[in-house]
């Protein structure tokens, strides 16, 4: 109830307010597992993306965004649950592992899940070399992947500001992936790395960012 109203009014606002141009919306299955994968420039992205999907979409959060207390931490808790994310110990080092056991949790129950296979947003606006846990995801819930290009969150709210300005923002959805059946026999590991491959060239064909050709590594403070 609570995922519907914050949905229902903000997705409102922000259609209103900042007018995003958004294209491939009729790629989006309207049922069963899905598995959204995009391009990360902002920590609005997480919001953005299930303000414009028509379906419940999940996305994972730090577990400390959740555990605040005082009103912020009120209003903190409020704020995520609104938008369905799920919380998760980033510091722990099983955390890889268990995110993505959560992720599958959520698409062996038929919902939607989006993940960034660049695994955190990029600093400069290339697009890095995606990680392979998109690929798990799709053949261990036999879930199609939609390939999603965002540009203009990094204006929408740049790296170190709390308060969004207006900005362009164009949201891409492209047609859905599906590798059930492709992989069969494939080593695991070759599987994994052709089938992430495969999702960011997608995500690059419509975004048309510049390719890092390199891994994005979580800078050591993150704001």
């Amino acid at each position: 109830m609570v995922y519907r109203i914050v949905k229902l009014v903000l997705a409102g606002l922000f259609r209103i307010i900042w007018r995003p141009t958004v294209e491939g919306v009729e790629n989006i299955p309207p049922t069963g597992p899905l598995i959204l994968a995009s391009n990360h420039l902002s920590f609005v992205d997480s919001m953005v993306i299930p303000m414009l999907v028509p379906r419940r979409v999940a996305f994972l959060a730090k577990s400390d965004y959740f555990t605040g207390t005082g009103v912020r931490g009120t209003l903190s808790r409020w704020w995520f649950n609104g938008f369905g994310m799920i919380p998760v110990d980033r510091d722990d080092h099983r955390s890889a592992q268990a995110s993505l056991d959560l992720a599958l949790g959520v698409l062996r129950r038929g919902e939607a899940f989006g993940i960034y296979p660049e695994g955190t947003r990029s600093r400069d606006g290339r697009l890095y070399r995606g990680r392979v846990g998109v690929a798990w995801l799709a053949l261990q819930a036999d879930a199609p992947v939609v390939p999603v290009a965002l540009s203009g969150t990094e204006k929408l709210q740049p790296v170190g500001t709390r308060v969004p300005r207006r900005a362009k923002v164009v949201v891409r959805f492209g047609a859905p992936l599906d590798f059930r059946g492709r992989f069969d026999g494939v080593p695991a590991g070759r599987a994994r790395r052709e089938i992430t491959d495969e999702v960011m060239t997608a995500i690059h064909a419509m975004s048309g960012q510049e390719l890092a050709g390199a891994y994005n590594e979580r800078p050591q403070t993150v704001d």
